[in-house]
């Protein structure tokens, strides 16, 4: 019993931490995984995203990132929210980057967790993650049945949507495992029809280089001329294949006050984000994820937008 015992516990404090869910799988190879993700690498669709090419083993085997692993615990967290900005002709930015940088909140709580771990169960060789290494993270929260991967290539939980940060601790501890979900996606292609720079070439493949959140926070370079009037107004990320998802009308707002806005953030028009200077852009972003594209980055993406 002590496997069932230590599985509840550990699930028991992630949803008092506020994750919505915890899901765990057996830590081994990806083999379903590996010529998708090799198709993808070949085909280049991750554009210049070099970084995918690196640590392809890792990414497929999280023994060799955390050597003597048994177990992957995957957990979701909730950034959804209804607010949206008030000039509707405004620059958009996507609603994860609205409030502090998910890394460091959702990292502090899987740390917060590994502690409980180790308190209430024993010493263990673990690490923490949040879209911060070579985890294949989707495809772990769909081995732990949190969800399926839909369409637009993103996890989707059938009583939530598919507006969370996913996680994972990697450890050497024997769990009781989940077991996948079926795919609800059916007949809808209401993400592939939306995508107005036709990222999602096939149900379930995305090329990365034609996706927008590629282009205003990836892409280094200038943003091809190509794309222009195709953006969609957005300067930082993109939300479209997730706002037209039907099971995002299950989406429950969340309750993690370092995700709320900064308090002018939903307030600027389109006007104030043309003129936008750099202490207020440091100013607005002092803790968000946006400021990896930095002052200059979001400058390029809005004086793209310019008709």
């Amino acid at each position: 019993m002590p496997k069932l015992n230590n599985t509840q516990l550990i699930k028991e404090e992630a949803h008092r931490l506020g994750f919505s869910f915890v899901g765990f799988s057996k830590a081994d190879f990806l083999e379903e995984e590996a010529p998708r993700l090799e198709k993808w690498l070949q085909d280049k669709q991750h554009g210049e995203m070099s970084y995918m090419e690196n640590h392809f083993d890792m990414r497929l085997d999280p023994r060799i990132l955390v050597e003597g692993s048994k177990s992957v615990i995957s957990l979701l967290y909730n950034y959804y929210t209804d607010k949206l900005q008030a000039d509707p002709t405004a620059p958009k930015i996507s609603t994860y980057a609205y409030g502090e940088d998910y890394h460091f909140v959702v990292k502090h709580k899987l740390k917060t967790l590994l502690y409980f771990i180790e308190e209430k169960i024993g010493k263990v060789d673990a690490r923490v993650f949040t879209d911060s290494a070579p985890v294949l993270e989707k495809a772990w929260a769909k081995k732990a049945g949190l969800g399926w991967v839909g369409k637009n290539a993103n996890l989707i939980n059938k009583n939530q949507g598919s507006y969370f940060f996913i996680a994972e601790i990697i450890l050497d501890l024997d769990l009781e495992y989940d077991s996948p979900v079926q795919d609800y996606c059916g007949t809808c292609t209401k993400c592939i029809d939306a995508c107005p720079t036709g990222a999602i070439i096939q149900p379930y493949v995305v090329d990365g280089s034609k996706c927008i959140s590629y282009f205003t926070i990836e892409l280094k370079e200038a943003i091809p001329q190509e794309v222009k009037g195709k953006i969609d107004d957005w300067m930082f990320g993109c939300d479209i294949c997730q706002a037209v998802c039907p099971w995002n009308s299950f989406s429950l707002q969340h309750n993690e006050p370092a995700f709320n806005p900064h308090p002018d953030l939903l307030s600027m028009t389109k006007g104030d984000w043309e003129d936008l200077q750099e202490d207020t852009f440091k100013e607005l972003f002092r803790k968000s994820a946006v400021k990896r594209t930095k002052f200059e980055g979001l400058k390029r993406n809005i004086t793209f937008l310019k008709r």
